[in-house]
């Protein structure tokens, strides 16, 4: 597989929902620049989120608070093994066996993520600190799950119906849109009874299809604005640099440098909608026309399959795990 990389891609990050018991294992068993990031991560959370990650329970590893420092410690490995397989050699500077930024800017075009991958692009794209990023997902994790509980929310996708008339629905029922992730589909999201009956009228307003997505509450709507009050004294006291390599945000689908205005998107995710097709549609339209989908997973080569077919995209966490 790395044989067949060269030139320069757009790196993408999954989000929640890739998480599955198993994932990573191989990497850390095989590969040493995989095994620093995992027994780094567990050093930093105090906890054994390695262990968490290979052996589950699944029922553990599907809540909000574990399933995101989980999928956020396996993509920054599955980067790291990437990186080190492109080079030949180890990764890292001053006895830090992760990448560095020259490593990021000679293997990356751009970088993005759709909602909980977002932070882990900025880590990638050097704007965070893997140490500051993994902080940051834990309690992102943590405070969207207290949340959750304190106001029990869904989300419901909803396929074949105009965004206007989901958007006319949600007003009309307090719902939210959360997340426009490919052409046909609209996410929405907001208390679980409200996206039932939601669903429930999009079929008869003649949505092809509507499902009920295996989420643990309402993100991207308002019952997150609690979380997002918490998680913002947390970002306030973590170092946000100027990425080396265009970072795409989910919120305004727009290349974003300045560390004040990353900081405010990172906070405005958690209550607005994500604007993934547009962002996709943003960095084709720079020029960058292949991607890797760094990560457990293979969600993000099927929306942008369905985004624009002429887009080239490899999956390769599962690739990695051959030893050099």
């Amino acid at each position: 597989m790395v044989d067949m990389l060269n030139g320069k891609y757009g790196l993408l990050f999954p989000g929640q929902g890739a998480q599955t018991a198993g994932m990573g294992k191989e990497l850390y068993q095989t590969q040493p620049a995989a095994r620093w990031v995992f027994n780094r991560a567990n050093e930093v959370l105090e906890r054994d989120i390695a262990k968490l990650c290979f052996e589950g329970p699944e029922d553990q590893l599907q809540t909000t608070a574990n399933s995101q420092p989980a999928i956020f410690t396996v993509s920054i490995a599955a980067l790291n093994v990437l990186i080190e397989k492109l080079k030949g050699g180890p990764v890292g500077e001053e006895d830090r066996e992760i990448f560095s930024a020259e490593d990021i800017k000679s293997v990356g075009a751009l970088a993005m993520g759709l909602s909980l991958g977002e932070p882990t692009a900025l880590v990638a794209a050097g704007a965070l600190s893997f140490e500051d990023g993994l902080r940051f997902v834990e309690k992102r994790g943590l405070f969207m799950e207290e949340a959750s509980q304190k106001q029990p929310g869904k989300m419901a996708s909803i396929m074949g119906l105009e965004l206007d008339k989901v958007e006319e629905l949600c007003m009309g029922l307090g719902c939210q849109v959360a997340n426009l992730n490919c052409p046909g589909q609209v996410v929405i999201s907001g208390h679980a009874g409200r996206v039932e009956l939601a669903a429930d009228l999009a079929k008869n307003q003649g949505a092809r299809r509507v499902i009920m997505l295996k989420v643990g509450g309402a993100f991207h709507s308002d019952l997150m604005t609690p979380a997002k009050e918490k998680l913002e004294a947390v970002l306030s006291g973590m170092e946000v640099r100027e990425p080396v390599i265009d970072f795409i945000s989910n919120i305004n689908a727009e290349v974003t440098k300045d560390p004040a205005k990353i900081k405010s998107n990172l906070m405005d995710q958690l209550d607005n909608r994500t604007l993934w097709e547009a962002s996709v549609r943003k960095a084709a339209s720079l020029g960058v026309t292949d991607y890797l989908e760094i990560g457990p997973g293979s969600v993000l080569k099927g929306l942008l399959k369905k985004i624009d077919p002429t887009l080239t995209v490899i999956s390769i966490a599962d690739a990695l795990s051959n030893p050099m």
